[in-house]
């Protein structure tokens, strides 16, 4: 148990399945009173009712006030959990703007409104579902690779600017989960995911032991760190092989 987190107000985002529902119970867990937020309202709904939250439905990028009215006014823990995932590599407008606008502007939005208060009072902890395409990057996927290290970088800037006023931030870079965003990724996943993915509830132990050691990074896949440090020793090399990984999807998709 986290001593910090019981009765602690906490925000999940995109928390009617996968990744965030799976964040919502273990904060539950810890006796936190969690805002469940999702646009299916009867998702967001479902998972409130089911660890004794409280359900707000709507965009990600808007849901601070209504959460802070649901929570007494203090939010201690925000998850910027919400994403949305769009495969290819042309220049679909749609495609490339909602990208940016969930998967990072609505973490900018979000610590915007969160952070007079968090640094008034000299705590706060805002927690960022990456992906390990944020660290490394994607094959077929270009909108959601470059967005998410949008997001990672967003999220050091958090830590860098802050963790000497109270402000804690963690980067979750897991690879495959097992979620319905995961099964969305058609060949590409299947061929650089699924093979090893992991059940939302390993991604939600992973950031709470992150939490318990006070760690910026959380890697649910402990590979991920190896890979990360090879393409920064090694960016040709790294590249050759991911390009390696681009032409085997090709002669199977």
């Amino acid at each position: 148990m986290v001593e910090a987190l019981h009765d602690a107000g906490v925000v999940v985002t995109g928390a009617g399945g996968g990744i965030g529902a799976a964040l919502a119970r273990r904060f539950a867990a810890e006796g936190a009173r969690v805002v469940v937020n999702d646009l299916d309202a009867g998702r967001a709904k479902a998972v409130a009712e089911e660890i004794g939250g409280i359900a707000v439905e709507g965009d990600a990028s808007a849901v601070v006030s209504d959460a802070l009215e649901a929570l007494n006014g203090v939010v201690d823990v925000y998850c910027a959990n919400a994403g949305v995932a769009f495969g290819g590599d042309s220049l679909d407008e749609h495609a490339w703007a909602a990208s940016w606008d969930v998967n990072v502007m609505a973490h900018v939005r979000a610590a915007h409104a969160l952070l007079p208060g968090w640094l008034e009072r000299g705590s706060g902890r805002f927690v960022s579902t990456v992906s390990a395409a944020g660290l490394l990057t994607m094959i077929g996927a270009a909108p959601y690779a470059v967005t998410k290290h949008g997001a990672l970088a967003f999220a050091e800037y958090l830590s860098l600017t802050y963790r000497h006023r109270g402000i804690k931030v963690h980067a979750i870079c897991p690879q495959g989960v097992r979620t319905d965003m995961l099964a969305a990724t058609g060949s590409a996943g299947d061929l650089v995911l699924k093979p090893t993915a992991v059940e939302p509830e390993d991604v939600a132990e992973a950031l709470f032991r992150g939490i318990e050691e006070d760690r910026f990074l959380i890697l649910p896949h402990a590979e991920v760190a190896e890979y990360y440090q090879a393409r920064a020793a090694t960016p040709d090399r790294w590249l050759a092989g991911m390009n390696h990984l681009q032409q085997k999807w090709e002669e199977v998709r």
